[in-house]
């Protein structure tokens, strides 16, 4: 049986996660690092990475980079995988994410969502048959308390595709005012409104015809599946950096 620690297990993400693998006959939650312990956890919570004291396989994080620094710390110190599934990282914890992949597994990815994996899988195959003579659009939609755009699967889609491309592709965020004729572009537009979980549409437009592929995620619990099967996936591998392109090419190939 996989034990997982989850970081942040206070959390909407983090609830998410041991709801699910209550009843997991493959892996289950051994302790949790918050500073905020459930009412009705039922495993040990710790302030601190520092202070945990249970055997662990692997680490499910859905805190935030605040807590990055002792969790690397930890991990590497430890020999333990970690799914890294917050947001917002530094540059500077960013390479010290680098850094750490060289002494331990990392798995790190924009979107958990296998099914936005898949997504920006297919829009780089249809840039590579479409994209020379098909303008590229992505249109991505969230709720309206999102603080950034456009959204990091937006970017990872525009960067998926302009890999594709032999001729790499300037980003352009939105439109307004007389801006010309379109360029040799890829426009990112962003909608925030509701509660939108997460919708991302990536429209080929060319010569009298239309391609368009698409996500959307009806809740935010298919990024915990996501993360579970990545703590799975990364659970006994070498040092290094993992994404979800590894575990699609597992499943696809």
């Amino acid at each position: 049986m996989l034990k997982v620690l989850v970081c942040g297990i206070g959390g909407k993400m983090g609830g998410n996660i041991t709801d699910l693998l209550k009843d997991d006959n493959e892996a289950q939650v051994v302790c949790g690092v918050d500073i905020h312990a459930p009412e009705d956890i039922k495993v040990p919570v710790y302030a601190s990475f520092n202070d945990v004291k249970e055997d662990v396989d692997v680490v499910i994080d859905f805190s935030s980079p605040a807590v990055l620094e002792s969790e690397l710390g930890w991990t590497v110190k430890n020999k333990v995988p970690a799914v890294l599934a917050s947001t917002g990282y530094t540059e500077g914890q960013l390479e010290e994410i680098k850094k750490a992949s060289e002494k331990t597994a990392i798995f790190k990815t924009a979107n958990f969502s296998l099914g936005v994996n898949l997504l920006v899988s297919l829009a780089k195959k249809a840039a590579e048959v479409l994209g020379e003579n098909f303008d590229i659009e992505i249109i991505e939609r969230h709720h309206n308390k999102k603080v950034d755009a456009p959204s990091g699967t937006a970017l990872m889609l525009a960067d998926g595709m302009n890999q594709a491309l032999e001729e790499k592709r300037e980003y352009v965020e939105g439109r307004s005012g007389i801006v010309g004729r379109r360029g040799n572009e890829i426009g990112i537009h962003a909608v925030r409104g509701g509660t939108i979980v997460g919708e991302h549409e990536v429209m080929f437009a060319g010569e009298d015809e239309i391609v368009t592929l698409s996500h959307s995620a009806r809740s935010k619990r298919v990024f915990a599946v996501g993360a579970i099967k990545a703590a799975k996936w990364v659970a006994g591998k070498k040092s290094g950096m993992y994404d979800m392109n590894d575990v699609l090419g597992d499943i696809l190939y």
